[in-house]
């Protein structure tokens, strides 16, 4: 039966509706593996056995009655312990709130559950998704899967750990700087960073308001699609919340890619990668070619210093918030995140307003250069995950620029998926990189998709035994 937990959303969807499968016996299978994995991956925080098997009561119910509420019906799911859940602690990975209970559900959260979702836990983290290694001091370091010596990535590393593992059908990250698909590339899953505003960000602690992003995690690029479908929407909770009303979830996978364009800019996309990494996002670019796509080389005129404009919004924004909680409780933050809080004390007003106007153009030629082509590609990971407890604060701060190429769709704020893409020879999975036009999502995940189905990538994950003792 555990082999189930390893099955696409759709396919256990349609076993709940079936009547093959219960909500209470799908959640009471996943609970089991997480008691038998998680001590030794660090995956979640806080498992909600009580709720959830209450969760799986009511669905169950319902199911009996003939009342479906969609293809997450049943289906458990973990939520980064950086989104509130309502009666359940949610912790920001930091002691200052290990036990803070909040009173209300993050919006997503609260619309995974309305779409029939159970939420199963809540997901281990980086330090208030402070860094891109899930190394936490406070609840301890998430392992990767395929080696638990080397981190999973992060910030959202217990959400892939756990998608990876069977331990969850998928989970709900955040994304600020590539939170959601730098770990779904390291722990060989799908991650996905919606259009900034198609998800609510309500009720999540914040890291940079103009760069945050909520978006979903899962093994396959369709099922990612599905929690897409139901966290997408606007909220008048979140004043960056678009009214945009187009679906997301495709049933019927392209049969191939012609008449898609892809751009490819090389200074950027390939500086400091690993040449084993190389190796596999190039053979990625041939299948994209071999399934009809062209691909095109493109310019990014400004992008180094929109980039650098990333991290000074990022760390001005991110010391706006957590200014008090400083002044109350210091000695409680992790050693990297007293490190980084300095550089936001020494970012002046007119360096923020340059860097968003920075921004601003960048976001406008990016555009520009974009016109007639579907999306940019590259790698989601340059370098593979090194070993825990490896990397001094003073490094620490650049991980997620010098790990993976996901920053450049948090400044622009564009739709970006990270898919398998192949293993290197230490067996390390690889993430390969599709950023789309703004609102472009269904589009971004119908190109991942067509690409995934040509590749096994997704099986791998069933067969992997070295988290396994």
């Amino acid at each position: 039966m555990s082999e189930l937990l390893f099955e696409t959303i759709e396919s256990v969807s349609s076993l709940i509706q079936k009547r093959r499968v219960s909500p209470v016996e799908l959640t009471k299978l996943t609970l089991a593996r997480i008691n038998e994995y998680d001590p030794a991956l660090t995956a979640f925080i806080t498992v909600m056995e009580e709720e959830a098997l209450t969760q799986a009561k009511v669905l169950e119910n319902e199911l009996q009655n003939g009342d479906i509420r969609g293809p997450l019906h049943g289906i458990p799911i973990a939520v980064k312990d950086l989104l509130q859940t309502e009666g359940v602690r949610t912790t920001g990975g930091s002691k200052i709130f290990q036990n803070w209970i909040p009173d209300e559900d993050a919006t997503a959260v609260h619309r995974m559950k309305e779409a029939g979702a159970i939420i199963i836990g809540k997901a281990n983290l980086h330090e208030f998704a402070m860094g891109a290694t899930t190394e936490n001091p406070h609840y301890g370091n998430a392992k990767n899967p395929w080696d638990i010596t080397k981190i999973p990535g992060g910030s959202s590393g217990g959400s892939a750990v756990a998608t990876a593992t069977g331990m969850a059908f998928g989970s709900i990250g955040t994304d600020t700087a590539g939170s959601v698909r730098l770990p779904a590339a390291m722990c060989g899953t799908v991650g996905f960073k919606p259009t900034y505003g198609l998800v609510s960000r309500h009720g999540g602690f914040p890291f940079s308001w103009s760069l945050d992003h909520v978006g979903p995690m899962a093994r396959t690029v369709k099922d990612t699609a599905i929690m897409l479908e139901a966290m997408k929407g606007y909220d008048s909770k979140d004043d960056s919340s678009v009214k945009k009303n187009h679906v997301i979830y495709f049933k019927d996978s392209l049969k191939n890619l012609k008449g898609i364009t892809l751009g490819f800019y090389e200074p950027y996309m390939f500086s400091g990668i690993d040449s084993d990494v190389r190796h596999l996002i190039e053979q990625a670019f041939d299948q994209l070619k071999f399934l009809g796509a062209e691909i095109v080389p493109i310019d990014l005129p400004g992008i180094n210093d929109a980039l650098n404009g990333l991290k000074t919004i990022a760390q001005s924004e991110v010391l706006s918030f957590h200014d008090p909680l400083l002044k109350r409780h210091g000695d409680l933050y992790g050693n990297d995140l007293k490190y980084r809080f300095q550089f936001g004390q020494n970012i002046s007003a007119t360096d923020y307003i340059n860097a968003q106007r920075t921004r601003k153009r960048f976001v406008q030629n990016t555009m520009r250069q974009m016109s007639g082509i579907d999306g940019l590609i590259g790698p989601t990971n340059v370098q593979s995950p090194f070993e825990i407890g490896t990397m001094v604060p003073e490094q620490a701060i650049s991980n997620m620029f010098t790990l993976g190429k996901t920053p450049l769709a948090n400044i622009l704020g564009f739709p970006a998926l990270s898919v398998a893409c192949g293993f290197t020879k230490s067996q390390l999975p690889v993430g390969l990189q599709i950023i789309g036009k703004p609102f472009s999502d269904k589009r971004v995940l119908e190109i991942g998709d067509c690409y995934e189905q040509s590749q096994q990538w997704v099986q791998a994950l069933k067969m992997n035994r070295n988290y396994i003792k």
